[in-house]
């Protein structure tokens, strides 16, 4: 009897043991591989557009973000700590990252001597269920529109406007969301250490520069040619094709014509190559090619693109080097150039230009994550990243 007992016993044991572990397992796995399934999720369903989704729910979401941009704009933590449930380690997670966003912006506003005036968001939700009582699931598509003018010219206001792809949990509280669980592509993830960039200097130089009109660039006293017509072809591609960071009236969507490689890796590569192709000026080869969903390296490729632009004589190098090195070089960017960001010896991303601000400063439109005339630097201000300018042969 005492031997079947302690069968019995170590049975138990044994089948808790092996509950545990696959637990632990699972847990793991939810931890350290889920952003790859989320990111397949979330662009999975960013052309859905259900019309159940009821538009009280969307109100408050966006009321939701109006509230963290009023934090970033007033530097309130308090603020923001309020809309997320900090009890829960995703929620605090969450929060965490955002408290970092805020500190990246002052950052960079104080390098690029701006102030930020208004931030505003846009949602549009592609996806929504019940997990359980007052606790919902959402994905959704955010456009945030980020309008500043610099210190020494604040009746000139900027614009630039910025698209993510967001999944997140939310529960209702006093008619409220709170945050539980967020996870979205940021465009600022990547965001440099500004403390050690000489701010005054920099700073100096860019309230010095004007806005060029393609006649005369006074700052440096060079001619611009007027815009050719690829290039204007080129620029009304891009804006109208960027995601979610495109106008409402575009229908905030890529161009279906494409397969979007959001789930394959990345997409800024294959906009550029597309920026550059529907402009008219560039005929696809055997080595820049895309046809019916499949593209060759040098399309779809960041690195694989920087190399075959310069290597083919479609496009040349302006600079290169870090951010202290080529920042004045950079004014001599024209629409249709396209700037490449290295990490670690290889160029992760591509944007092309498509504007300037008022102080002449570069703006970039581009895919993953979704941008429109956003500075060309902005969340890519790391002593460790180097910068390509390149010129794009029109």
């Amino acid at each position: 009897m005492k031997v079947i007992k302690n069968k019995y016993v170590k049975y138990i044991i044994f089948t808790f043991s092996i509950v545990l572990f696959f637990s632990l397992i699972l847990n793991y796995k939810d931890k350290y591989f889920s952003e790859e399934e989320l990111i397949k999720e979330v662009y999975k369903n960013k052309d859905e557009d259900p019309k159940e989704i009821n538009e009280q729910y969307t109100i408050l979401l966006e009321n939701l973000f109006d509230y963290r941009n009023k934090a970033i704009l007033e530097k309130n933590e308090d603020i923001l700590k309020k809309l997320y449930d900090t009890n829960i380690k995703f929620g605090l997670w969450a929060y965490e990252h955002e408290i970092k966003k805020m500190q990246y912006l002052e950052n960079w506003s104080s390098k690029q001597g701006v102030n930020f005036n208004d931030i505003k968001t846009k949602v549009k939700i592609k996806k929504m269920r019940e997990r359980e009582e007052n606790l919902y699931g959402i994905i959704c598509d955010v456009s945030t529109e980020y309008k500043y003018s610099y210190e020494n010219d604040r009746d000139k206001e900027n614009m630039f406007r910025i698209g993510t792809y967001h999944y997140l949990h939310v529960k209702i509280k006093d008619n409220n969301y709170i945050i539980t669980k967020e996870w979205y592509t940021d465009p600022l993830a990547d965001s440099l250490n500004l403390e050690n960039i000489k701010s005054d200097e920099i700073k100096d130089y860019i309230l010095s520069c004007k806005k060029p009109e393609f006649t005369i660039n006074e700052r440096c006293q060079k001619v611009h040619p007027t815009l050719t017509k690829e290039q204007e072809k080129a620029i009304a591609y891009a804006h109208k094709y960027c995601g979610a960071a495109a106008d409402e009236e575009d229908g905030l969507m890529f161009n279906k014509k494409y397969k979007d490689f959001n789930g394959d890796g990345g997409d800024c590569a294959n906009f550029a190559s597309q920026i550059m192709y529907e402009s008219g000026r560039f005929k696809k080869n055997a080595l820049w090619n895309y046809e019916k969903g499949s593209a060759t390296k040098a399309w779809v490729n960041a690195q694989g693109f920087k190399n075959y632009i310069i290597n083919s004589g479609r496009g040349s190098y302006i600079a290169k080097g870090g951010y202290e090195e080529v920042y004045r070089e950079a004014y001599n960017l024209k629409p249709g150039d396209f700037v490449g960001y290295e990490k670690k010896g290889r160029i992760t991303h591509v944007s092309t230009v498509t504007g300037f601000d008022s102080k002449g400063y570069p703006l970039v439109t581009c895919h993953n994550t979704d941008r429109l005339l956003v500075p060309w630097d902005l969340g890519w201000s790391d002593k460790a990243i180097r910068f390509h300018l390149i010129r794009v042969n029109y």
